[in-house]
């Protein structure tokens, strides 16, 4: 087996598992279990969690003690061992730390994956840059094929989802053992202070306007994030209280349709070199939550039937909100850091957005939802809730273009835009 398909299925793998249940969760939360929805929020939180601590953890451990191969195999193995224990739970309180336990193992491996690819790729003499995005593209379509299978065999609103799951995941933690060899790179190099493995050297950042704008807006987007990720299945499951949607493709199969949101983002990933070199970061940036607003408003009147172009259009824009924010954010701050603090100075925006953000998001709007937009029986008022989100991600625009100061100049950005980009 040639060492780019050896990859392409490790991509797969990681975001099949992901894709089996991160979707579908609401569904089986809300439609199955009927547990409440400010507990569902914190649910959504321990991504966030795992995410400001984990990877750095794992990351040191990687590169001064264990092979990198050997360590994502053994987290795949006992997420996939948690994951299979979760369709026992019938507490909504500890369902949120057998997550949060899942989570811990899972969210280093994202990182992990890479850094296995690359040492891999490196060693073979191949291109990073050039042979690394057609394998990663793979992990996408390993999300969408995973949401696609759970649609199909009728298990959105099942526990089957977990197991699912935790199939992919055992089978992933026993291939990592198989791949060549990534021993520590580190082990000789002096330990670094809880500081530096944590990336907190980057705090500095904050003493500068600019920056510590930039981080502030980092935060407030990566608490819309994931909202769609938590309630946009389940929104679409609930018209099947509605009569005349009842049968429609959208209500059976509510999974498939998000999965354009997948589809969209692989593509909008072609088109941000353009529009950064067009129009600079900031302008993406604001496209990006013009694009939300979008993402928001367009469920809010949409509905599987007469609306239902609003729901796929809905989809499509998803794919400008994720990528030309996440990607755009993470390459203004390759420019505007210092080269010795660069790494942290990433890892301090991806806490901002999947860590903090992603915290404050999925609790507050659960508990909002419950308390504002749900009424006595348990049904939900969607329509107020997407038009509060929109109108959320709408503040935080004018904001942006209000407080956030930096011109565009093509010149100084060089060839940073000249490749594309991998999605998240």
């Amino acid at each position: 087996m040639s060492t780019k398909l050896r990859l392409i299925i490790l991509s797969f793998l990681q975001f099949f598992i992901w894709g089996s249940w991160l979707i579908t969760i609401g569904a089986y939360w809300f439609q199955t279990k009927q547990w409440s929805g400010a507990q569902f929020g914190a649910i959504f939180s321990t991504m966030g969690i795992a995410s400001i601590f984990m990877p750095s953890l794992m990351g040191i451990v990687a590169d001064k003690y264990i092979n990198a191969e050997k360590l994502y195999g053994v987290l795949h193995l006992l997420g996939g061992a948690v994951l299979f224990t979760i369709p026992w739970v019938t507490d909504p309180g500890m369902f949120f730390w057998v997550i949060l336990l899942n989570m811990i193992f899972y969210m280093p491996t994202l990182s992990l994956s890479i850094a296995v690819s690359y040492s891999v790729l490196k060693r073979e003499g191949l291109d990073v840059v050039k042979d690394y995005p057609p394998i990663r593209v793979w992990g996408t379509i390993g999300f969408i094929v995973a949401m696609w299978t759970v649609s199909l065999l009728g298990f959105e609103k099942s526990a089957n989802q977990f197991y699912v799951a935790a199939g992919a995941a055992l089978l992933l933690g026993l291939y990592a053992f198989t791949l060549p060899k990534c021993p520590p790179t580190a082990q000789d190099a002096p330990s670094r202070s809880l500081v530096e493995i944590l990336g907190l050297k980057s705090f500095a950042l904050l003493r500068d306007t600019k920056m510590a704008t930039f981080f502030l807006f980092a935060l407030l987007l990566g608490a819309a994030l994931q909202l769609t990720n938590a309630y946009g299945d389940t929104f679409l499951h609930d018209f099947d209280q509605v009569p005349a949607y009842q049968n429609t493709l959208t209500v059976r199969y509510p999974a498939i349709i998000m999965s354009i949101s997948q589809i969209s983002e692989t593509l909008f990933i072609l088109a941000i070199p353009f529009f950064l070199r067009r129009f600079g970061i900031k302008q993406v940036m604001f496209f990006s939550m013009i694009a939300w607003v979008l993402r928001f408003g367009l469920f809010a009147y949409g509905n599987p039937g007469s609306g239902l172009w609003m729901i796929i259009l809905s989809c499509i824009v998803y794919g400008m909100a994720f990528d030309f924010f996440n990607i755009s954010g993470s390459l203004f701050v390759e420019t505007q850091t210092a080269p010795s603090i660069r790494a942290s100075a990433q890892g301090l925006f991806m806490m901002m957005t999947n860590g903090f953000g992603a915290v404050l998001g999925s609790s507050i709007s659960g508990i909002v939802i419950q308390k504002y937009f749900t009424a006595a029986d348990g049904t939900k008022d969607w329509h107020s809730i997407w038009i509060t989100f929109a109108l959320y991600a709408l503040v935080i625009a004018v904001l942006f273009v209000l407080l956030f100061k930096h011109k565009h100049d093509p010149q100084a950005v060089g060839n940073e835009y000249s490749e594309p980009a991998v999605a998240a």
